[in-house]
């Protein structure tokens, strides 16, 4: 018998302490690294955009992969490799966690226009504020002493 799924998420993390230094001009080498590690973990990317100080994604998961251990190697190989290629002199690294939603189908199109539109979004908005209204929208408890 086959096996089917459709997991959709829509995942996001920050620099460490919301440091300003993911400058545009990198971040095409950036993102396209990124979408190298999803590839080779059979995973497909729909989307991804950065802004200065942190990287939003709308990929599927393949079912073998498991999401802690995705976002991990995204955030450890590219700070390896940041450093590595001197791409930002002043990244000290990614913060410690991440936000990850389940999307639906019906929501995959919608996801995807805001990951395009983070350069105008955050001429009006802060990661910070982003942050707590995908946690709100999505239904996740969370602590206001823990996220920043």
């Amino acid at each position: 018998m086959a096996s089917y799924h459709q997991i959709l998420y829509h995942v996001t993390f920050r620099t460490k302490n919301n440091q300003k230094v993911l400058h545009y001009s990198g971040n095409d080498k950036l993102l396209r690294y990124i979408w190298g590690i999803l590839k080779n973990k059979k995973c497909k990317l729909y989307r991804i955009n950065a802004v200065s100080d942190h990287v939003h994604l709308v990929c599927y998961l393949h079912p073998s992969v498991a999401l802690a251990d995705l976002v991990r190697e995204i955030k450890v190989s590219t700070s390896l490799w940041i450093k590595r290629e001197k791409l930002y002199p002043q990244f000290k690294g990614w913060a410690e966690g991440y936000g990850a939603f389940t999307i639906s189908l019906r929501e995959k199109d919608a996801t995807i226009k805001y990951v395009m539109n983070q350069q105008e979004h955050h001429k009006k908005t802060d990661f910070r504020e982003e942050y707590v209204k995908l946690l709100n929208e999505n239904g996740v408890t969370f602590d206001e002493k823990y996220l920043f």
